[in-house]
């Protein structure tokens, strides 16, 4: 548990790295994502945003959410206030994994999201995270959901899962 607690934390730090080092161009355009439905399952292509980074718009239990597409995150990981959308509100007392982030090492609690969705694609039972706000800015679709998809691939600059 600790060392996916440090995945995702050296994720949110490399992520927040490269908003720093990487340029905007003036004419990027912003993320799309299409849903191309193969003839074995489901399927989401994820462009790239004008800082080179793939989010995606989501659903946990019906409630729409953002993430980051993080393959370093070993968990998928809410900040607080995204956390409380859907009725997570772990005690002080719940914060018991430590987790080491690009603004240090915070504590974290553990949750279980019983249903996420991305696009048409659909997870039960995903373990995940729930960070301070000031410890986690934008929510990370993790390992706990995309290891059991059939795959996740980068490929043209799209990131590909398929279900």
């Amino acid at each position: 548990m600790i060392f996916a607690a440090i995945l995702v934390g050296l994720g949110t730090f490399m992520a927040q790295l490269a908003d720093r080092l990487t340029p905007v161009p003036a004419a990027a355009s912003a993320s799309v994502a299409t849903v191309d439905p193969p003839a074995s399952g489901r399927s989401l292509s994820i462009q790239t945003d004008r800082r080179g980074h793939f989010r995606a718009e989501g659903r946990i239990d019906g409630q729409r959410i953002n993430f980051m597409v993080d393959t370093g995150a070993s968990m998928v990981a809410l900040n607080e206030t995204s956390a409380a959308r859907f009725g997570l509100r772990p005690s002080r007392s719940d914060y018991t994994a430590t987790v080491t982030t690009a603004n240090g090492t915070v504590k974290g609690a553990r949750a279980r999201l019983a249903m996420v969705e991305v696009g048409e694609l659909i997870v039960r039972d995903v373990d995940a995270l729930v960070l301070p706000d000031e410890a986690l800015s934008e929510n990370l679709l993790g390992l706990t959901f995309l290891s059991k998809l059939k795959r996740f691939a980068y490929a043209n600059g799209q990131m590909v899962l398929e279900q």
